[in-house]
């Protein structure tokens, strides 16, 4: 009798657990991700007040930046999460159909009250005392079915509002990171307190410029104009931070150092991909050497860090400041070109698992003196994790 039930949970397929996903569910990390879109749109209403503007923005843009991923990463789980359940719901039709038609007979044998009616078998007694123990064992097993069933289908509810609801919350984060990054840009154009090392000499910059070729001349002959100014302004030493200071923006590795491009071109800088409109910031503090267009690298801007240590970021659409200022760690020195996508396509990239959105790219290329050294020795990459 019981290899009689064993059988017959086999065959409907419901003798298996159910394994439930460690961690938090899509549904919860799209709805911190809300609530921290919401609070960057509570600290963008405050910022105008803040003592230090242009600090109070660049916090909020980021706030703004993290919560987008995190809710473009919730929605992305979310359709991976409902593309299983369904996938496993195709696989289990049979199963499901059998189940459906062993309620459909079971309920025909329940009285008013839901219980089962007790029948008489044709073999008398024994073998309705028989029937009713194996009804009595299976009937757990197929609650359990009906349970799952109704939790997937349950699930499937919840991430398809999830995913409805979103188109909201994106709408409010990209129009408020907008609305931020015109008011920094405005912040910063504003500013007077930075400490000012030396005063920008254009007319050098221009005869350099016009006598190189390469970003290599164009740094070197950097390092060879030696600007004199406020000696009371110090900048800390990095190298206890080797190899620990955070990148620039927001981004994943696209080609590590020494790497060759779709040309063959190998160049001595990383290049990261990081999102349309990403903010970029100094990773410690530093005295600006160059800011504007150079060569075919777009805009590019030089940090110094310490004397002799050049960080130099270049691809961006925007760039901030002036050649000379000493900016503070965390300062923002431009924003990445292109636009947000538009609420559709972000919502497509992460129904068919694309949402990584990652358009643009920005070129680090470290020197110390007249040589050029691998970012990832200055630079934390996560390495292992890429």
């Amino acid at each position: 009798m019981r290899a009689f039930v064993a059988a017959a949970l086999v065959a409907l397929g419901f003798t298996g657990s159910v394994s439930a996903e460690g961690g938090t569910s899509p549904a919860e990390a799209a709805k911190a991700a809300a609530e921290q879109i919401e609070a960057a749109s509570l600290a963008l209403q405050v910022a105008g007040a803040a003592r230090d503007r242009v600090a109070a923005l660049t916090d909020t843009v980021q706030g703004f930046e993290a919560g987008l991923q995190a809710m473009r990463e919730g929605l992305r789980r979310a359709a991976a999460r409902e593309a299983r359940i369904r996938r496993d719901l195709k696989r289990r039709e049979d199963e499901t159909a059998r189940l459906l038609g062993v309620l459909q007979s079971m309920g025909q044998g329940m009285g008013p009250d839901g219980a089962p009616v007790m029948l008489l078998h044709p073999d008398g007694p024994v073998g309705t005392a028989r029937a009713g123990m194996i009804l009595a064992d299976v009937t757990p097993a197929l609650e359990t079915g009906v349970s799952r069933l109704r939790a997937d289908l349950k699930e499937i509810e919840i991430l398809r509002t999830l995913q409805q609801d979103a188109a909201q919350t994106l709408q409010e984060g990209l129009g408020g990171i907008q609305t931020a990054r015109a008011e920094l840009s405005q912040a910063i154009a504003d500013r007077t307190d930075l400490p000012q090392r030396f005063a920008d000499d254009p007319v050098k910059i221009a005869l350099l410029i016009a006598s190189t070729e390469t970003l290599n001349g164009f740094a070197s002959g950097l390092v060879d104009i030696q600007e004199t100014g406020d000696s009371a302004v110090m900048l800390p030493d990095l190298e206890a931070r080797k190899g620990e200071l955070r990148l620039p923006v927001e981004a994943q590795v696209l080609r590590r150092a020494g790497e060759a491009d779709a040309a063959g071109v190998r160049r001595p800088g990383i290049v990261l991909a990081a999102r349309p409109s990403a903010l970029v910031v100094s990773p410690t503090a530093a005295t600006i050497r160059y800011r504007g267009p150079l060569l075919e690298y777009g805009n590019v801007i030089i940090l110094e860090a310490q004397p002799g240590l050049l960080f130099v970021f270049a691809g961006m659409a925007t760039v901030y400041g002036d050649a000379g200022q000493v900016i503070p760690e965390g300062t923002p020195v431009g924003l990445m070109g292109g636009n947000d996508a538009e609420i559709g396509a972000i919502l497509s990239q992460v129904g068919d698992g694309s949402g990584q959105g990652r358009t643009e790219t920005l070129y680090i290329e470290v020197r110390q003196g007249k040589t050029t050294v691998d970012p990832e020795t200055w630079f934390r990459t996560d390495k292992d994790e890429l």
